[in-house]
């Protein structure tokens, strides 16, 4: 009889050890386990000034950053920034690797036969760069020189539409980011440059007394974000938070955070 009782004992313990632990992985009564949180991949150029770039504690910042972000957290999305080789951003879009372009991305009707684009948010001009004690004043100063443009950029289609002075240039440089190209325009290995406003006049206002904007440029272009072109859903919405933003003030104060002014294009 004790020897029952004892076994009795160890299986009514055995039984209710198990259903604490069967208790312990249940969500409380009344609360539902939060999902996931969808995350959002964004490709960008991580050297690109105000747009996307690293600060000095290497955290990326900029404007399309901010832009970014609150579009996340409007659409209850973790944004996740992946820096891309931008002269392959198409193929990174394509392939899946990243979920949206942007980071400066120009809206031209060769990139919309493979990108989805929003509609603009910021208008840019192709400025020329050079430095302060450069002789070059005009367009027609250029045949005969180097230029530089950052590879995979917008300024490389600018400046072959005016194929006149495309012709008239003794090289059309790439290189890999714009940093780059200011250094060399810098050290006298270019004559100029020819870059996103946006970008160009952000450097120059850094470094005082060294560069120089022409008054003549390559003309005016948008930006706007870009996703795969079948994915219309995240397109939609996107469309739709970016108008929420420009129509609220948010984008506005996001401009004025980074250029001192209102300049977002509604």
């Amino acid at each position: 009889m004790k020897k029952r009782s004892v076994v009795l004992s160890i299986v009514l313990l055995s039984a209710a050890l198990l259903a604490a632990c069967g208790r312990k992985d249940e969500a409380p009564a009344g609360k539902v386990a939060a999902a996931p949180a969808v995350a959002i991949v964004v490709g960008l150029d991580d050297n690109f000034p105000p747009m996307g770039y690293r600060d000095e504690k290497n955290a990326l910042v900029g404007f399309d950053i901010d832009l970014a972000r609150e579009a996340g957290k409007r659409l209850g999305a973790e944004v996740q920034f992946k820096p891309i080789d931008w002269n392959a951003k198409e193929a990174e879009l394509n392939s899946k690797r990243v979920d949206v372009l942007w980071n400066g991305l120009t809206i031209t009707e060769a990139r919309k036969e493979k990108i989805l684009f929003t509609t603009p948010y910021l208008e840019n001009r192709q400025i020329i760069v050079v430095t302060d004690q450069s002789p070059l004043r005009t367009k027609a100063d250029l045949a005969g020189k180097v230029v530089g443009v950052q590879d995979g950029s917008s300024a490389i289609e600018a400046v072959e539409k005016d194929a006149a002075t495309a012709r008239s240039l003794k090289e059309l440089k790439k290189f890999g980011d714009n940093v780059t190209a200011l250094m060399d325009l810098g050290a006298g290995r270019l004559d100029a440059l020819v870059v996103d406003e946006v970008v160009g006049r952000y450097y120059t206002a850094r470094k005082p007394g060294e560069y120089r904007v022409l008054d003549e440029n390559f003309g005016t272009e948008d930006y706007g974000v870009g996703t795969r072109k079948d994915d219309t859903e995240l397109m939609a919405r996107l469309q739709k938070t970016l108008d929420e933003m420009k129509n609220d003030g948010a984008a506005a104060a996001i401009s004025t955070k980074w250029f001192g002014k209102d300049i977002i294009k509604k």
